[in-house]
């Protein structure tokens, strides 16, 4: 069994931590006895959970990490994280032999470093996901290879080459705010129909400069036109609608859909919908 630790997000969230600096000397003051520490406590009443104060927070998260986990004999699954709250990742991984299924990166200013980026996509301890939404370092490159990551989700990827993409072995692959050509997005199909990248199921571009014809080109021999709209839920629920694709077989009979949307994203859709376990 598994706990979700989210540090800053109230996803299914029950217990919550904050800075002390924030505390109102007018409010009623309730404590607890939580890491060694009276920690001043308050029940939100709006979102129904218990939120604690503390000198510094990630101190707060660790010693309720420590609590939850110790409390209920699980290990942690999950972490959401930001630029403040970086260093939880390796925290965790530290403290468990289980190794996290999901690290979220979210930051609405700023970006992580470049070691930071290098880090997540290297060597975090993640057996499943990783969803990145947030913005590159000026100038960044990745220069490695990707390790096998089940599930990537990057809101902001106009740092990913094809170079890159050609090394991935995921199952869901979604690159939102892409600088990849129609060219390199030709190069990955053919990648693919070679047997590159053989657990694919979704692969989600979004270049705003789609042109179907080149990324198309010299593909459609083996294509049938798909005419209707098809709906696509992929391994991880991601939701895709599919509409006028075609259909193109790899030489294993494995087929997919591969679908230009209005907003210049390339959509291929690997058949048949399957649920990751």
């Amino acid at each position: 069994m598994n706990a979700s630790f989210s540090p800053f997000t109230d996803f299914d969230c029950v217990l919550s931590t904050s800075n002390s600096v924030h505390t109102s000397s007018a409010e009623k003051e309730e404590y607890v006895k939580l890491g060694g520490q009276q920690i001043r406590v308050k029940y939100h009443r709006l979102r129904k959970y218990l939120i604690t104060y503390w000198e510094d927070k990630l101190t707060g998260l660790e010693a309720i990490t420590d609590y939850v986990t110790d409390l209920f004999n699980i290990d942690v699954s999950e972490v959401y994280i930001s630029k403040d709250s970086f260093k939880m990742i390796e925290w965790v991984s530290s403290r468990q032999k289980t190794p996290l299924k999901k690290v979220v990166y979210m930051a609405w200013s700023g970006c992580p470093s470049e070691d930071e980026m290098n880090y997540i996509l290297s060597n975090c301890q993640c057996s499943s996901q990783i969803l990145l939404y947030s913005d590159a370092p000026l100038n960044f490159r990745f220069s490695n290879n990707f390790r096998r990551i089940d599930c990537l989700d990057i809101s902001n990827s106009n740092w990913v080459t094809i170079d890159n993409l050609l090394s991935m072995d995921g199952i869901d692959i979604v690159l939102e705010a892409s600088s990849l050509s129609n060219s390199d997005l030709n190069v990955f199909l053919r990648h693919w129909l070679s047997g590159g990248c053989p657990r694919l199921k979704l692969f989600s571009a979004e270049t705003g400069s789609l042109d179907y014809v080149q990324v198309l080109d010299g593909l459609l021999h083996n294509a049938v036109l798909v005419e209707n709209r098809r709906n696509y839920t992929s391994p991880f629920g991601y939701r895709r609608t599919l509409s006028y694709g075609i259909d193109i077989r790899r030489a294993d009979g494995v087929s997919a859909t591969v679908c230009g949307q209005a907003d210049g994203t390339l959509v291929i859709a690997v058949w048949p919908e399957t649920t990751y376990n």
